[in-house]
């Protein structure tokens, strides 16, 4: 297996690859935002119908110009940048929300995987896993979950953590905790 570095994973990215990557969580497998046919190349690699990833944005600009509201945004950036994921409705992008009208989002507190996004846009992710198995904590193990199958590799080391980012919502102005994930949100 060939590993790349991230500045090579922009270039790639911006001709339409999908990869697997170290995001400021866990590993995931990352296709541009902006581009649909990457998007549905991903859905079907990890068999996700009906269950959109999660964007990951260098900065609140970044999900602005998506699409997402200015008033979910202003109370979701109070948790970034961060391992904190929030459920938005965003009613422009059904090839990215999979007709659900609604995206997780966050902006990342992570420097180099920041300065990819400033490069690549947003970039839409799921956990580099087959669905039903544990999420890749090295890049070997993500190899072989998806071999071939992915245009590209970078090898981030391994995963200390290996957890997932929390994921909210807002209901009715209420916080909702849908999954605790590496940041306890109160």
């Amino acid at each position: 297996m060939n590993t790349i570095s991230l500045n090579e994973a922009a270039n790639l990215l911006l001709e339409g690859k999908i990869g697997v990557l170290p995001t400021d969580t866990v590993y995931g497998v990352v296709a541009r935002a902006s581009d649909e046919a990457a998007v549905a190349r991903l859905y079907s690699l990890k068999n996700r119908e009906n269950k959109p990833g999660t964007l990951i944005a260098a900065n609140v600009e970044q999900l602005a110009e998506l699409g997402f509201p200015a008033s979910e945004l202003e109370r979701a950036s109070k948790y970034w940048p961060g391992a904190v994921s929030v459920v938005m409705p965003l009613h422009s992008k059904d090839y990215l929300t999979q007709d659900i009208q609604s995206l997780a989002a966050r902006v990342v507190d992570a420097p180099k995987l920041r300065d990819l996004l400033t490069k690549t846009g947003p970039l839409i992710t799921s956990s580099a896993n087959p669905p039903g198995l544990k999420t890749a904590s090295q890049i070997s193990e993500a190899y072989d979950y998806f071999l071939t199958q992915i245009d590209f590799y970078v090898d981030g080391g391994q995963n200390r953590s290996n957890i997932s980012s929390t994921v909210i919502k807002f209901e009715s102005n209420q916080l909702v905790k849908l999954r605790q994930g590496s940041v306890i949100v109160d």
